[in-house]
């Protein structure tokens, strides 16, 4: 069908040709290679042409969808002109048709390697251009700092780019206060973009420039999306600077100083919950990087997450705060029975020690848990701290099973007046049922795998001995009967048992921490195999308290 499209008037059909374009674009993978090449040259070719816009509009889609896909040895001839075509449409794009034809542009750019080198100059002003004036639409000025973003990674186009953006960048931070809404909180935005993965030199040159009005900004704005922007931001500089960071300040400790200054500010209880949503991305630079210059401060610093977290209605932010003291949780090893000393000597509101709260809300929160980098950190933690033994986590009772206490549907406004009633239950049980929880999801990722180990081959004696794989000591399970974890937070397990996949973790900041070697099922069988071989009674204590399938 689509080949005899071809040879139809793509004056007369118009809608045809639209429609021939974006079917090649959605099937390719069922289509001959032929075909698909023969489209995108009539890809190529239509939006050079004089024809109706809605092929053009079709053309782009087959462009976006084909070009990543295409055979580079076909195409050297046809990119140079691919990307002209395409600056000359998003000069007359209309504000419907702009997200296209930049979606389009960015396909191109990736595809055009180092050719794309050349029409840098040509390019990167336009995008620019379509940035600026649409800085209030946060679709179009992604979509541009997307297309800048696969400029900036194509084969010598950093330097310049960089070149070109940094003085206005510089200037508008410098003078956040005078800028028309939304250009700060997007020059932050397009700045962390410049920052990712840049080399030594590049990030220098930013800091140099824009260090120090980030700073201020994330010091003294009121605005949400400046702020949140700012802290991106200064977590990118931590990431790509780390050391070096703390040395491009001049003057000694000054910008430690300002980094810890931002983190009091971000921490602030009397601050708006969102102000403070990418704190936790923002501390944990600090742990990962700068860990023996935090040291000292770390006191301070679980005293102002614990005062944020009491005065935050937002799960995600709290969630974020317990990975940064989960995180702490690992600095502090091997000796964690001091970590747990500090938090127990860290007052807390109602509560009494810091180290009750935190757990109460970390045993409840855990299921929430988004993201395979957060999911593995807290989970280890949680094995870590059970693992001391520490007479203290006894004491502390958190929420265990939910009571049901009335028959038939829950409705909202029953919820409203009758809250949630939860058994209470000692830490280290909770603990215990967590981790049997996270075994239990992990087995429903092997899938058929596990179902089909040998039971006579599940014994611990076999596991103590070292001959056993980890899912011997697995029992049959299903999803946890004590929590309800969220559809992300299985989706992030599942990313967590796929151990080889090159985007395993969500946060590319976090993409250089030792953590994310570790093997989750592994950490898990030998925490619970040690407490089996090294405090029996405990161990047999902690079962009683575990459901069927756990």
């Amino acid at each position: 069908m689509v080949t005899d499209i071809v040879g139809t008037g793509v004056h007369q059909y118009p809608f045809l040709h639209a429609r021939a374009f974006s079917v090649v674009a959605k099937f390719s993978s069922l289509i001959s290679k032929g075909i698909c090449e023969q489209y995108l040259c009539n890809a190529a070719h239509a939006i050079a042409s004089d024809v109706p816009p809605p092929v053009k509009v079709g053309a782009c889609r087959a462009l976006a969808e084909l070009l990543p896909e295409s055979n580079q040895s076909s195409m050297p001839n046809n990119i140079m002109g691919i990307l002209s075509s395409l600056v000359d449409l998003l000069r007359q794009a209309s504000d419907e048709t702009l997200h296209l034809v930049l979606e389009t542009l960015q396909s191109a750019i990736k595809s055009g390697g180092e050719q794309s080198t050349s029409i840098e100059p040509v390019i990167s002003p336009i995008i620019l251009d379509v940035w600026a004036q649409h800085i209030a639409d946060p679709f179009i000025s992604i979509d541009a700092v997307e297309v800048l973003e696969a400029i900036k990674n194509a084969p010598g186009c950093l330097e310049p780019l960089v070149s070109r953006i940094l003085p206005t960048i510089g200037t508008i931070l410098s003078k956040s206060k005078i800028q028309p809404d939304g250009l700060v909180a997007g020059s932050l935005d397009l700045l962390t973009m410049i920052l990712k993965n840049a080399p030594a030199a590049v990030v220098k040159a930013v800091f140099d420039t824009c260090f120090t009005s980030t700073i201020q900004i994330v010091l003294e704005s009121d605005d949400h999306g400046e702020m949140q922007n700012a802290t991106e931001c200064l977590a990118a500089f931590i990431s790509g600077g780390r050391q070096e960071l703390l040395v491009w300040g001049g003057e000694q400790g000054s910008t430690l100083k300002m980094l810890l200054s931002a983190a009091s500010r971000l921490l602030d209880p009397e601050l708006e919950s969102s102000v403070s949503l990418f704190v936790g991305s923002y501390i944990l630079q600090l742990i990962l990087h700068l860990p023996s210059h935090l040291s000292p401060h770390i006191p301070e610093l679980i005293a102002a997450i614990v005062r944020r977290m009491q005065t935050s209605d937002i799960a995600g932010l709290k969630s974020s705060l317990v990975v940064i003291i989960a995180r702490l949780v690992h600095l502090s090893a091997p000796n964690v029975d001091q970590f747990i000393n500090l938090l127990l000597a860290i007052p807390a509101q109602g509560y009494g020690s810091s180290l009750a709260y935190i757990m109460s809300e970390w045993s409840q929160l855990q299921g929430e848990i988004q993201g395979a980098y957060q999911i593995k950190v807290t989970t280890t933690a949680l094995a870590l701290l059970i693992s001391t033994r520490h007479p203290e986590l006894s004491r502390i009772e958190v929420n265990g099973h939910l009571v049901k206490t009335s028959a038939g549907i829950t409705t909202r406004s029953k919820a409203r007046v009758t809250p949630d009633n939860w058994t209470k239950i000692p830490l280290p049980s909770k603990i215990f049922a967590l981790l049997a929880d996270t075994l239990a999801e992990i087995q429903e990722q092997v899938g058929d795998d596990a179902d089909n180990i040998d039971e006579e081959d599940s014994d611990w004696e076999e596991v103590q001995n070292g001959d056993a794989t980890p899912q011997d000591i697995m029992y049959s399970a299903s999803v946890p009967s004590n929590a309800n974890p969220s559809v992300e937070h299985l989706n992030a397990m599942a990313k967590v048992f796929d151990e080889d996949e090159d985007d395993s973790y969500d946060d590319d900041l976090a993409k250089n921490d030792s953590l994310n070697e570790v093997k989750l099922l592994d950490f898990l069988t030998n925490t619970f195999v040690n407490l089996w071989d090294s405090d029996r009674p405990l161990f047999e204590y902690l079962c009683q308290g575990l459901t069927n399938p756990q």
